[in-house]
């Protein structure tokens, strides 16, 4: 293993770790650099599992024999050894997880490869929370959808936050960006999906009821936080699903949305 010592928070070689609370310097650096940050021995596991390769590695003393594990054979990548002090002068907070590592991004998957073979797929139309994005993923993982797509404004599903809340399950559920609707409808549509879109409208169908005799392929529409889906994302849609409400609520988190509509067509 490739164990170097740094003391100085400054030094070049730390550049990728550093002010990871900057949202807008990682999203700079990380889909613009082709890299995301693994944090926590369980997340770079997954990754590497996935196939993806780190840059580096960034460790505390004390969890190193961890990484020794996880790193196996690899004598190349920099396993950068430093202080508790310089590793939350580094990142910007305390870094308690274990290891971070900087990981390069694999080439986008095409669509038609990212749905092969799947029954039920997870559509996410510019949803802006990472966290949200992150619970939509461990969603689709524990609950059995076999893909998602994500819009070209969506969150990325590699962002820090995003893979800390899936549980590195964004490395389990295969996915890739669609683009622009209507392009988006033709694909899905040439390879055979019903488009689903959840949301409130007059001539909506419940998700018991659209379940019943479900489509062969379904693709779920899950819009955004606070507007829900977009005009061209409904107008693409075949049908309109609804979960239905008690209590005076007239709609679910995201995330919680997306668990229970896959959860709905699981057995059908």
């Amino acid at each position: 293993m490739n164990v170097i010592e740094i003391v100085d928070a400054d030094d070049p070689r730390l550049a990728d770790y550093r002010d990871l609370t900057d949202v807008a310097l990682r999203r700079v650096l990380e889909p613009g650099g082709g890299l995301y940050i693994a944090e926590s021995a369980k997340v770079i596991e997954r990754a590497l599992r996935a196939g993806h390769h780190p840059r580096s590695v960034l460790v505390q003393q004390k969890w190193l024999p961890d990484v020794a594990v996880l790193l196996g054979d690899d004598s190349a990548t920099p396993v950068y050894v430093v202080a508790p002090k310089v590793a939350e002068s580094l990142t910007g907070y305390a870094v308690h997880r274990g290891a971070l590592a900087a990981m390069h991004r694999p080439p986008p998957a095409s669509v038609a490869d990212v749905v092969a073979g799947a029954r039920t797929v997870v559509v996410l139309e510019d949803i802006v929370d990472h966290t949200n994005v992150g619970a939509a993923f461990r969603s689709a993982a524990a609950l059995g959808a076999d893909a998602v797509l994500i819009s070209p404004r969506c969150a990325d599903p590699l962002y820090r936050r995003s893979v800390r809340v899936s549980m590195g399950t964004v490395f389990q559920v295969p996915w890739t960006r669609l683009p622009e609707w209507p392009e988006a409808r033709s694909i899905l549509s040439g390879l055979g999906f019903h488009l689903a879109a959840l949301a409130l409208s007059e001539d909506a169908v419940s998700v018991d009821e659209f379940a019943i005799d479900r489509p062969e392929r379904v693709a779920l529409l899950m819009g955004s936080e606070g507007d829900g889906l977009s005009r061209r994302a409904l107008q693409a849609a075949d049908t309109v699903v609804t979960i239905p409400m008690a209590g005076g609520v007239d709609s679910l988190n995201v995330a919680a949305a997306t668990a229970v509509a896959i959860w709905a067509l699981r057995g059908s």
